[in-house]
């Protein structure tokens, strides 16, 4: 097993990043995003100011921030109902931020072959089967891959650092709560998804990749997330020419999967709140070259009435739904906090309910509509989904199980069914309706955090709008 001790210490390289004031989230404009920026370090300001020099190694130690007890009774009573024996390890995990493993999205756009050397020999691996990269790629950006981002000459890490520290020693540590690597994945993923140019290197232990500083006119060469984010850009299944709305935008994260993906002809990444807007917009400048200014298009629409103005001008729509996002959350600030937040929770279904109406407003007949969110909240999921099924008769929901759930069943841990089938229904729930009701997976599928495998949480489901 890899020796990630170096002396007593564990180092991580802190990038200096100018602080910048992000504004609260707005109801209608709130994107689920499910990486690094939620939990105890979820907050931006606090994050930046723990930048150190770019070629200075520092140690980082996580400030232990307590739970907000009003929302861990409410969780407690809610998902111990609807996730049954998944919920105390569930649970668990949450309550543990050490132990949660981060995914490291390679930016297609820039030469990452250092940064790959370094995954690699440090134990990562890749989550998908890999495809050539799309030969619409290969004249619009070789010249920015090769001039400004050689191998090596933007690494994260100072230009001596790496060669300090055999590939066994380098500084990342794992924390002392890491399950060891399970047999099953100590060898090459056989999986039966489709190939893709999307490349996200993930880990058994819970390591934390250095981030990269924004640099005006310089390319990131990765981005960190909860790989359970990327499952419902791979549902979406984006091929390149396409249409494609992200609805929810900010801050941006699925919106470069699916440029990891694809190169659709049009991404309109919609977001009506300026400070977001202005996040999002940052976001895609660190990892898009200019020449996809054309393809790429930042919109500040309200998500809700979207479909009204653009009605069926889109291929494939994206609705990464505002939510009770369960990791941030369960750290709020103060309990008078996380009470608001509970308050307010009982307004999000009509509002995902909204948007997700919206996108099947404007998908194209023919097209796809997929609906996600980072809570394990039944009624935000599989009871939001419901409610649109049986309003929209030209809606007809997709079965993910077999063709996400099973080849990836090795990474991560998915519920088996809705928990109305299961458990005693919440009065807040209603029954299941329609043709959804035979097969109930149609609705959707649940990635659960458990120890050794704390994606998520993350839900998603397909929905086709018949011809």
């Amino acid at each position: 097993m890899y020796n990630y001790m170096l002396s007593r210490h564990c180092f991580l390289l802190t990038i200096c990043l100018k602080p910048r004031r992000i504004a609260p989230k707005a109801v209608c404009s709130v994107s689920c995003y499910t990486g690094p920026d939620h939990g105890p370090d979820a907050d931006p300001q606090l994050r930046e100011r723990r930048g150190a020099n770019k070629n200075q190694v520092t140690k980082r130690r996580r400030k232990e921030r307590p739970s907000c007890q009003p929302v861990l009774d409410n969780f407690d009573q809610q998902y111990s109902q609807e996730l049954g024996d998944l919920w105390p390890s569930a649970r668990a995990v949450l309550l543990d931020p050490h132990s949660w493993q981060y995914g490291v999205m390679l930016n297609r756009f820039s030469a990452v072959t250092g940064i790959t050397q370094i995954l690699q020999s440090q134990g990562f691996y890749t989550l998908l089967p890999q495809n050539s990269v799309s030969p619409l790629l290969c004249n619009d950006f070789s010249t920015i891959s090769n001039s400004k981002h050689q191998a090596g000459k933007d690494s994260p890490f100072p230009p001596d650092y790496i060669s300090k520290f055999p590939p066994n020693d380098f500084p990342l540590q794992p924390d002392s709560s890491s399950h060891v690597l399970p047999q099953d994945l100590k060898s090459e993923p056989s999986l039966s998804l489709p190939r893709s140019t999307l490349q996200c290197y993930i880990h058994p232990y819970p390591l934390h990749f250095p981030s990269q500083a924004h640099r005006p006119g310089q390319l990131k060469q990765y981005y960190l997330l909860n790989a359970a984010s990327l499952l419902p850009v791979l549902a979406l299944n984006v091929t390149d020419g396409e249409k494609v709305l992200d609805l929810c935008s900010a801050p941006g994260g699925k919106a470069l999967a699916i440029m990891q993906c694809a190169t659709p002809a049009l991404l309109c990444c919609n977001e009506p709140d300026p400070h977001r807007r202005d996040w999002l917009s940052k976001t895609l400048e660190s990892f898009l070259p200019p020449s996809l200014t054309s393809r790429v298009t930042v919109s500040a629409q309200d998500g809700c009435s979207f479909g009204q103005s653009e009605t069926g001008e889109y291929d494939k729509v994206l609705v990464d739904a505002p939510c009770s996002n369960d990791r941030s959350w369960l750290y709020s600030s103060s309990s008078q906090q996380g009470e608001q937040r509970l308050k307010d929770r009982a307004r999000l279904p009509a509002l995902q309910a909204q948007l997700l109406r919206s996108a099947l407003t404007a998908v194209r007949p023919g097209g796809v509509v997929v609906y996600s969110t980072c809570t394990l909240s039944s009624s935000e999921n599989y009871a939001v989904v419901d409610s649109v099924l049986n309003d929209c008769p030209e809606a007809e929901p997709e079965d993910l199980w077999e063709e996400i759930a099973v080849p990836l069943s090795k990474y991560f841990t998915f519920s088996h069914a809705h928990p109305d089938l299961d458990t005693p229904q919440k009065p807040s729930l209603r029954p299941l309706n329609g043709s959804s009701s035979s097969n109930p997976r149609r609705l959707g599928i649940l990635v659960v955090p458990q120890p050794g495998r704390t994606w998520g949480p993350m839900f998603l489901s397909r929905i086709r709008r018949r011809k």
